[in-house]
């Protein structure tokens, strides 16, 4: 039986780091631990992306040997560092973060299909965050799920390349060919 892990999102936890080498200035910053922390978090990333096309099985492996290092080496810093800034500094707040998210910021080195973070998840539902102000008229529970499906099979779509409305268009062409069917079977053939 597969479980739900919450995960920590790496994207999140450099937030912070990134926001004070920007407002200083990436040459200013050199010195600064933000800028440090952003190096290493950026090294991890490094590393992630190369593993990007594994199988999810061999990325697990490879993570243990060339992130899992980084990982340790990182929060070793942040503890050793984080009494020599002010905790309520941005620096401070972003090391405060991410050693209170410690646990779930290195669920992703344990699963190869758990990404380090969850830039993908938040731009397929962009659209979605955007338009709900749109559709206040959803006023029922009906409404909602049906709403809800509809959103899932476009992304779904998108996900997989497929242009939404062409897809859309050939549920609404193949479907109706199999009213008296009994079995929902021919569901499968129609996902994307």
């Amino acid at each position: 039986m597969q479980f739900l892990k919450i995960a920590g999102c790496w994207s999140h936890a450099r937030r912070r780091f990134a926001d004070v080498v920007k407002a200083l200035g990436k040459d200013k910053a050199k010195d600064t631990f933000a800028y440090q922390a952003l190096k290493q978090i950026g090294a991890i990333y490094k590393i992630e992306e190369s593993l990007a096309k594994l199988t999810p099985g061999e990325r697990a492996k490879r993570r243990q040997l060339s992130v899992r290092p980084l990982v340790e080496a990182f929060f070793a810093w942040i503890r050793e560092s984080r009494d020599k800034v002010p905790k309520k500094s941005e620096t401070g707040k972003g090391f405060t973060y991410c050693l209170n998210q410690e646990k779930y910021l290195r669920v992703f080195l344990e699963d190869g299909l758990v990404p380090a973070d969850n830039n993908a998840e938040e731009q397929a539902i962009r659209g979605f965050c955007v338009g709900k102000a749109n559709w206040h008229l959803i006023d029922t529970i009906n409404g909602a799920k049906a709403s809800a499906i509809i959103y899932s099979i476009a992304e779904t779509a998108k996900t997989n390349n497929l242009k939404p409305y062409k897809y859309f268009k050939h549920l609404h062409t193949e479907i109706p060919k199999h009213q008296e069917d009994t079995s929902l079977d021919f569901m499968k053939e129609l996902l994307p």
